[in-house]
Formats: C-alpha cells, sequence, structure tokens
C-alpha cells in the first residue's frame, strides 16, 4: 500500500520539519511563505515534494497538496505532529482490516490529555465525525477524487472564517456516501504550541461558529445552535449562554441572506 501525508505548515526557512514529525513515507509539504518553488526531494528513501507558495489559508494547503497526490492513501497533517514509529504500518493494517472503508479517522495523543481516545472500531454517523480534526483523517485518495471532495477555502487558519474546514470536508464525506470509519491507535504526538487561529472566545468566534453550523446542518442549524450552547456554558460562561447564543445566531443569518 502506498501512504502519502500531505503536511500544511507556515514560513519554513529548511526541511528539517521532516525530521521533526519523523515522516517516514512519501510525502507533499505545503509551505506557505514568500516565496513560490516547486522541489522534488528524496528523504529517507521516500519522494518528498515541497511546494513553497505565497498565499495564506490552511484549506488551500490541503487542496494543492490533494491534487497534487499520487497514492492508495493519503493523510492529512500539520506541523505540530510528531508521527509514532510504525505509523505506516498502522495506517495499513487498518486498511486491511476494514477494507469497505472510504475513510478512517486514527487517535493522536494531546499535550493537555483531556480528549475522549478512540475505543473501539466504529461507522461513524455525521455527528460522531464532528469532533475530529483533519490531522487525524486519513482517506483512500480513488474515493475523494472520483466524488471531487476538497477542503472549503472559506473556513480554517488564514481564512475567512477562522475553522471548521475539517468538520465541512468530512460532512461532505458524509454527503456523498463514504463510509468513515474510527480506529484505536494513536499516529502521532501533538506538540503543545499556542493555536495559530484561536484567539478568544469573542464575537467573530460565535459568528463565525453560527455560519458553520448553517452549512452544516442547513435545517436545524438553531437548534444544533442552542445544543452547542447548552453542551459549553462553562466554557463560555465570561462571553455568557445568552450572548454566545445570539451572536452564533447573526452567523447562522448571515449565511442564509448572504453567502
Amino acid at each position: 500500500m502506498n501512504i502519502q501525508v500531505l503536511v500544511a505548515t507556515m514560513n519554513q526557512c529548511d526541511y528539517s520539519l521532516l525530521e521533526q514529525m519523523n515522516i517516514h513515507t512519501n510525502a507533499i509539504v505545503v509551505n506557505q511563505c514568500d516565496k513560490n518553488t516547486v522541489e522534488d526531494l528524496e528523504y529517507n528513501y521516500h519522494s518528498v515534494k515541497w511546494l513553497s507558495f505565497y498565499e495564506r489559508g490552511v484549506g488551500l494547503s490541503r487542496n494543492n497538496a490533494l491534487m497534487r497526490a499520487e497514492a492508495d492513501v493519503i493523510m492529512f497533517a500539520d506541523d505540530d505532529m510528531i508521527f509514532v514509529d510504525d505509523y505506516d504500518k498502522i495506517v495499513e493494517e487498518a486498511y486491511e482490516k476494514i477494507p469497505k472503508a472510504d475513510v478512517i479517522i486514527f487517535d493522536l495523543i494531546y499535550p493537555d490529555n483531556q480528549r475522549k481516545p478512540i475505543k473501539k472500531i466504529e461507522k461513524l454517523s455525521a455527528r460522531k465525525c464532528m469532533r475530529f480534526g483533519a490531522a487525524r483523517i486519513s482517506a483512500k485518495l480513488s474515493s475523494l477524487r472520483i466524488n471531487g471532495i476538497s477542503f472549503n477555502l472559506c473556513f480554517g487558519g488564514g481564512a475567512r472564517f477562522s475553522c471548521g474546514e475539517d468538520s465541512l470536508f468530512l460532512m461532505e464525506c458524509i454527503r456523498k456516501g463514504l463510509k468513515i470509519y474510527s480506529y484505536p491507535r494513536v499516529i502521532a504526538n501533538l506538540i503543545d504550541r499556542e493555536s495559530t487561529w484561536f484567539k478568544s472566545y469573542n464575537d467573530k468566534f460565535f459568528f463565525d461558529k453560527g455560519v458553520l453550523f448553517a452549512l452544516l446542518y442547513p435545517n436545524l442549524c438553531n437548534v444544533y445552535a442552542i445544543i452547542h450552547c447548552v453542551k459549553q456554558h462553562k466554557r463560555y460562561s465570561e462571553y455568557g449562554f445568552l450572548a454566545s447564543y445570539r451572536q452564533i445566531r447573526k452567523g447562522i443569518r448571515y449565511r442564509k441572506w448572504n453567502l
């Protein structure tokens, strides 16, 4: 099985990221910086395409890598990941065990150890997919290509709306009939660092959340807004339950009338 890691990063001055991330499969690295170059490298006997582009937006980086991918299975990655030594074997094992899977979501170890681990192999519904970020996602490239699936360029770090590109990607997979499974194996550790997009629970955060809900759940977005605010009321206590709900509703209305 040919596996390719698709890395989204910024402002890299050399190729040391490959060693830092412990990459030992084929890879495509999209480095958003101040130049436009395409380089083909060999690293640890594997092929690496290093793309430097003068542009911004994590969805754009992922799409640039995705459209150049040449593999049976691709894995999305961020530059704060350190892959475990046998990640390639884990991925290959997963697709052998679940041959009907189009997308498999793996586990990560977070610095705060506060995320719920994946406990079993399970086919995921749209609702259960929404808690997973892009760095956990692997997919059969052919399944994505034949269904025309890519990342929404309006969402994520560096884009107009601050986050949600991974949720929209997985929702598009579900809507187009792809089979998504979780797999209880860790493929990487995350480095503890400051978020590149999250600043605080402010007006923009909740407004963007509303725009995202309107796209994810067009007929039930208001219901999901209430459920979300109830579940997260302790986290949002400083901003306020009603204030957060009202700002999310503004985002929902904006999506319905302006986008």
